[in-house]
């Protein structure tokens, strides 16, 4: 009902601005506070008119019609643009971690599967004498480990360091999302870059060391990889810190630069540790390599990247959760609350009540999540599958792995950073994608999303059935398509909420992540090792039929939905009391 007093008011000030009144901000003014007090009142229409589409309400954005300015940054005007956060802070350092992040995946998995197909070995010699040995020769293609025994129990560890990972951060995940809302962006990076330190520092000790550290040290790299929220956590805040300094409209092209910056780094990451480890001769240096570029990106990030939550919104952030706090009383202190904990608690923000909510909004944040959930959880089940896969399929060594990553991830990174810009220029134009005001996931980031998950579905019918190393590449190709529906999705849900809810809801699909890193590597690894001996592409019939799921959930989400929830406390704080000072950003 909120919404529909909303749409209806607007309209009333948008035929304003187009009468040539935009420049009477008293009448702007006026106007917005009859639009919340009328809201407040429950005048309106019914829930249907909050899902209008663009013709229905008389509002297009691909006809460039914007109403009053996005004012996200207003809180840092006057300050010199050293000060200022922007994306392009972020993404030449993210850019470095993700490089190291992407240059050790091969590197890694062939790493473990070595060590595995050592204790293979052993056992198997051990219970049969005329069992013959082959040399392993630490870092290179191992012919003898490419036998289903092997390849079964390299998909149970991979497993099981999934499972303590996933465990782990979907329980923290949602705490860090909540706390970059109040403490800023920045210190909650470093906190989650510390865990991609920590699970570096456990893999060489495993390597280097292999008779005093066993294998299982590489789960404790996991386990504090996952305490401190993985890389699930850092991408959210990258995405948290693009959202406070990017407009609504803006999102899914800037979700999509950090996008690009993973898939460069799988895609050049695994090229560049090949040549690093064959001028070296040593595995182990790219692991070394990785930790120093992990320690550059949390030293640049404490030093030189502007904060993008200033002091005021930060101390509305925690005064708002002080006096939540306080209105829970005793059932807010930390022994209830391990008490009555409740994994499944912050993923409350999706289906909002009360003030501003309605069924539309929930409809579209609960199936959103949904598909998003469904697109990483394939990502997340499929990279480790489809490695293991193509080395008993293909007999493909480090080499051929490394090739098949780089040329997916590369065609990944040309649709993020080149295709889905020129889309978005083109349909949105350049003065509108800067000044639209926020109504909600649109028409065109609807398309866009139901367009990544059909190719993604094709993708993985073409690894079903693919019987060559080419057909396999090319359908990794087109499968590659569908990554512009990452930063899309993230757009779109980040739209239907207030902006001093980002966090908040960043985080609980944080948490959706971390239980799809759990669920979508157990279902698929589990799947792949019972039927590896059998027919082994029964593993990605299953991920074309999770697409397909996706696909259909895709087209229940309506337009121009969007939680309208008053924040009678952000107005308590002085929003610019100290724009232009430099205690502001800190």
């Amino acid at each position: 009902m909120e919404n529909d007093a909303v749409f209806a008011i607007e309209a009333d000030v948008d035929a304003a601005f187009r009468s040539g009144n935009s420049s009477n901000s008293s009448t702007r003014h006026h106007a917005e506070e009859n639009t919340r007090r009328r809201a407040k009142a429950g005048i309106g229409g019914s829930e249907e008119s909050s899902l209008l589409d663009d013709e229905e309400s008389g509002y297009s954005e691909d006809e460039g019609y914007h109403g009053p300015s996005w004012s996200g940054m207003t809180e840092f005007e006057g300050l010199p643009w050293w000060k200022k956060p922007s994306i392009f802070w972020v993404l030449p350092p993210f850019l470095l971690s993700t490089l190291a992040f992407g240059g050790i995946v091969v590197p890694k998995l062939n790493l473990i599967l070595t060590l595995i197909c050592q204790e293979y070995i052993a056992d198997r010699s051990t219970k049969d004498p005329n069992f013959t040995i082959m040399p392993i020769v630490f870092g290179e293609d191992n012919p003898q480990c490419q036998v289903p025994g092997v390849q079964s129990r390299v998909a149970q560890f991979t497993l099981y360091g999934n499972l303590i990972s996933g465990i782990l951060s979907a329980i923290t995940s949602p705490k860090l999302g909540a706390l970059s809302d109040r403490y800023g962006r920045k210190k909650l990076l470093i906190v989650s870059t510390l865990g991609l330190l920590f699970g570096e520092i456990t893999t060489i000790f495993a390597a280097k060391y292999p008779e005093t550290f066993s294998i299982n040290w590489i789960l404790v790299g996991y386990a504090l990889d996952g305490l401190c929220g993985s890389f699930i956590v850092a991408m959210a805040l990258a995405h948290s810190y693009a959202t406070d300094c990017t407009s609504p409209q803006k999102r899914n092209v800037a979700f999509g630069y950090f996008h690009g910056c993973l898939f460069t780094g799988i895609a050049l990451g695994p090229l560049i540790a090949g040549y690093i480890i064959k001028a070296t001769h040593s595995v182990l240096s790219v692991f070394y390599i990785a930790l120093g570029a992990h320690l550059l990106f949390m030293i640049f990030l404490a030093s030189c990247i502007p904060e993008s939550l200033s002091k005021s919104r930060q101390a509305a952030a925690r005064e708002k959760h002080k006096l939540e706090i306080e209105r829970l009383g005793p059932a807010a202190d930390w022994i209830n609350q391990i008490r009555s904990f409740n994994l499944l608690e912050p993923l409350k923000i999706l289906y909002p009540t009360g003030e501003g909510s309605s069924n539309a909004v929930r409809r579209n944040l609960v199936l959103l999540a949904c598909v998003d959930t469904i697109v990483f959880s394939v990502a997340m089940g499929a990279l480790t599958v489809v490695i293991i896969y193509t080395n008993i399929q293909f007999s493909w060594g480090n080499l051929e792995s490394s090739r098949f990553v780089s040329v997916v991830s590369s065609c990944r990174v040309f649709c993020l950073m080149i295709v889905l810009p020129i889309i978005t220029r083109l349909v949105r134009g350049r003065e509108g994608t800067s000044r639209q005001r926020n109504t909600g996931s649109d028409n065109f980031e609807l398309s866009i999303i139901r367009i990544a998950v059909f190719f993604d579905m094709v993708g993985y019918l073409g690894y079903t059935l693919a019987r060559s190393g080419p057909l396999f590449i090319l359908s990794g190709c087109l499968a590659s398509v569908g990554g512009i529906g990452s930063p899309t999705l993230g757009s779109a849900l980040t739209k239907h909420v207030p902006a001093d809810r980002t966090g908040q809801l960043l985080g609980a699909t944080g948490l959706l992540h971390a239980l799809a890193r759990i669920i979508g590597p157990t279902i698929f690894n589990a799947i792949y090792s019972a039927t590896v001996g059998k027919f082994r592409q029964t593993v990605f019939v299953c991920l074309t039929a999770t697409f397909g799921l996706a696909f259909i959930c895709s087209w229940f989400v309506r337009p121009h939905v969007y939680l309208d929830e008053p924040d009678v406390l952000w107005a308590s704080v002085p929003a610019n009391e100290t724009a232009g000072e430099e205690s502001t950003i800190q």
